[in-house]
C-alpha cells in the first residue's frame, strides 16, 4: 500500500530541466502540460532549474512548483533560449555551471523526498534528472521508484563510453522508461536496457481546446510557415538557402518564422545577404495559445530537421504535431522517428534538406498544387489524432506511473 494524500492522491515529484517560468511563456511547456493533466490522479510536485523572473515557488494549474537556484540569479542562463545541449554548445564557460545545476537539483530532490513523502518520482531526461532520480535510490531511508523520460537530446547527442555507461544504468533502475519515437527506443536498447521496460508514448497536443482544422479559415496561398526554437537541428538554415530559388518559381511566397534561440542573429545576417529580406518575417516567440490560428491559415508548414554534428536531433517534435492536428500541410527534414506521427505519407513529405534544391523543388510542388499538399495533410491527420492527443497520452504516463508506485515501509 502506498501512501495517500488527504485527498487520497499519492505524491508525484516531476524533475525536469525545460519547463515554463511563467504563464504563456514561449519555453517548450511539454512537461506542464503533462504535469498539469497528471493533478486529477496525483499531488504534483515539479522541481526545475530557476531562472531570471521566475518565482521561487508557485502553483500554476494545480501543479506545484519548486524553482531551484543553481548560481547567481543573472548566471543562471543554462537551460532557456536554446536548451542546455545548444547553449552549452555555444558558450562552453556555461560548463562552470553545470556542478552547481545537478547538485542543487539532487539536494532539493532530496529533501521534498523526505519532507513531502514523495511515493514516485517521473524524471524528464536520462541527464541529469534520471541520475539524480536512480542515485536517490542510493541513498539511506525510504527508496521512492521512478519512471525516466528521454525526449531526444538526452539520447542523441549525450554520447560517448562513459554517458552511455550512465544512460544505461539509468535506464536500467527505473521501473519504466519512455521514449518518444520508435527509433528512440531501437536506439535505448542497444544499451542493454530491457525492451519490456521501454514505452513508446510522445508528449501530446490538446486535440480538443486548442489544435484543430478550421474550415471557415481560408489558407494564405504562398505563406509558408516555420515554428521553433532557432537552434542547429532545427534546420531554418536550409529552408533559408532554397528560398531564392523558391521566389524564382514562386514570386509571391513568404515565409513567416516563429521562434527565438541563440541563432537568430546569424539567420536573419543570411537572410540579407541572400537578398530575401522582404520575403521573410522573423516574429519572434509566441505563446502557444497564439499558434493555432498561425497552422489554419498557413499553405504549408516546413520543419526542415537535421541530425547535427553532435549527433543531437528532433525526437518527436511538438510543433509538428500541432501542425497536422490544424491539417496544415507539411514538409519536414528526414530524421529517425517522424514515421510514427506521419505513418504511410513520409515517403512523401520527408526528405534530406542537405540537397537544398531538392528542398526548394518539394516546397514550390506543394505551393503549386495545394489541393494535392491538402490531401496529404488530411490524410496524416486522421491517422495521426487517434495517437497524439492529450487525453489518452495522459491517461497512459498516468498508468505507467501509477504501476512504480514506491510500496510503503512496514
Amino acid at each position: 500500500m502506498y501512501r495517500q494524500e488527504p485527498d487520497g492522491k499519492a505524491c508525484l515529484l516531476i524533475l525536469a530541466s525545460t519547463y515554463p517560468r511563467w504563464q504563456n511563456d514561449p519555453e517548450p511547456g511539454f512537461v506542464h502540460e503533462l504535469s498539469k493533466r497528471l493533478t486529477d490522479r496525483f499531488r504534483v510536485i515539479v522541481l526545475c532549474p530557476h531562472a531570471p523572473g521566475a518565482q521561487p515557488h508557485e502553483v500554476l494549474d494545480g501543479v506545484e512548483i519548486m524553482r531551484y537556484h543553481y548560481a547567481p540569479e543573472r548566471w543562471e542562463t543554462l537551460v532557456n533560449d536554446g536548451g542546455i545541449v545548444t547553449n552549452l554548445k555555444l558558450h562552453r564557460w556555461k560548463l562552470l555551471l553545470v556542478p552547481g545545476f545537478i547538485l542543487m537539483q539532487a539536494w532539493w530532490a532530496w529533501r521534498l523526498c523526505r519532507r513531502e513523502k514523495v511515493d514516485v518520482i517521473h524524471a524528464h531526461w536520462l541527464i541529469p534528472q534520471g541520475l539524480i532520480a536512480a542515485l536517490l535510490q542510493s541513498l539511506p531511508g525510504r527508496k521512492v521508484a521512478y519512471v525516466v523520460t528521454s525526449h531526444g537530446a538526452d539520447l542523441y547527442a549525450l554520447k560517448g563510453p562513459w554517458l552511455d555507461r550512465i544512460k544505461a544504468f539509468v535506464a536500467r533502475k527505473a521501473s519504466a522508461v519512455t521514449v518518444v519515437s520508435s527509433a528512440m527506443r531501437k536506439r535505448i536498447a542497444c544499451l542493454n536496457v530491457p525492451r519490456d521496460k521501454i514505452s513508446v508514448l510522445p508528449m501530446g497536443v490538446d486535440l480538443s481546446g486548442l489544435f484543430f482544422p478550421d474550415s471557415a479559415v481560408p489558407r494564405r496561398e504562398y505563406e509558408i510557415l516555420f515554428v521553433g526554437r532557432l537552434v542547429e537541428k532545427k534546420g531554418l538554415r536550409y529552408l533559408l538557402d532554397a528560398l531564392p530559388a523558391i521566389l524564382r518559381a514562386v514570386p509571391d511566397a513568404h515565409l513567416t518564422v516563429i521562434g527565438f534561440g541563440p541563432e537568430e542573429k546569424t539567420l536573419k545576417e543570411q537572410v540579407s545577404h541572400l537578398g530575401i529580406a522582404s520575403a521573410v518575417s522573423f516574429i519572434g516567440a509566441m505563446p502557444q495559445a497564439e499558434l493555432p490560428p498561425l497552422y489554419r491559415r498557413a499553405a504549408l508548414f516546413v520543419a526542415p530537421f537535421v541530425r547535427t554534428d553532435s549527433g543531437d536531433q528532433e525526437g518527436l517534435p511538438v510543433a509538428l504535431m500541432e501542425a497536422v492536428a490544424c491539417g496544415c500541410p507539411i514538409i519536414a527534414g528526414d530524421v529517425a522517428g517522424l514515421e510514427d506521427l506521419l505513418g504511410g505519407a513520409a515517403d512523401a513529405v520527408c526528405l534530406d534538406v542537405h540537397d537544398v534544391p531538392a528542398l526548394a523543388n518539394k516546397i514550390i510542388e506543394s505551393l503549386c498544387f495545394p489541393t494535392m499538399a491538402q490531401t496529404y495533410a488530411d490524410n496524416i491527420r486522421a491517422t495521426a489524432t487517434q495517437h497524439m492527443g492529450w487525453a489518452r497520452i495522459s491517461q497512459e504516463y498516468a498508468h505507467i506511473i501509477s504501476e512504480c508506485l514506491t510500496p510503503m515501509e512496514k
